[in-house]
């Protein structure tokens, strides 16, 4: 199997670091979640804070390089002028204009949401750090605020594999 650089591109940009995000996502989920006086010992705090902050930075940090390799690197190839491109054959046909119109709107504009929201709850871990345990009432916003990142990220990468499925660029 060979992969053209554009290829390697896409496959960075959706596939590695979507499965980073994911990853990511599913170790700040646990660590939020369990976040709660009742739970945790003193050691327990020492032990869970710092991996709390590791993972949801880790998550921001990897929706910032998805957005950025998206936005700069595999969208214009996307958007190229050519009539061949990945944009004109999708608009070609009213049964895929569809996925153009709202898929791709949604990755321009909402994905950009999933690294603001992920930076957002990271900037809080870190900062208020053991203060979260005591504000029981601050976890969950944290959480809605997180999932909501991964939701917005979720529903673009949805989007990417259907959209590269229809027309991939070459």
């Amino acid at each position: 199997m060979q992969l053209s650089d554009r290829e390697i591109w896409a496959v960075i940009h959706g596939l590695i670091l979507g499965t980073g995000f994911l990853l990511a996502f599913a170790g700040g989920l646990v660590g939020l979640w369990s976040l709660r006086l009742k739970y945790l010992t003193v050691e327990g705090v020492r032990e869970r804070l710092p991996r709390l902050g590791l993972w949801t930075s880790l998550m921001a940090i990897v929706a910032w390089l998805t957005v950025f390799t998206g936005t700069w690197i595999v969208y214009p190839w996307y958007r190229d002028p050519a009539p061949t491109s990945p944009r004109n054959t999708l608009l070609a046909s009213e049964n895929t204009a569809q996925w153009h119109e709202f898929g791709m709107e949604w990755k321009e504009h909402v994905a950009w949401l999933a690294p603001m929201l992920a930076t957002a709850v990271a900037f809080v871990i870190l900062y208020y750090g053991v203060q979260l345990i005591r504000h029981n009432e601050w976890r969950r916003p944290l959480l809605i605020l997180f999932t909501l990142a991964f939701a917005a990220a979720g529903v673009a990468g949805l989007f990417g594999a259907f959209i590269t499925k229809a027309a991939p660029i070459q």
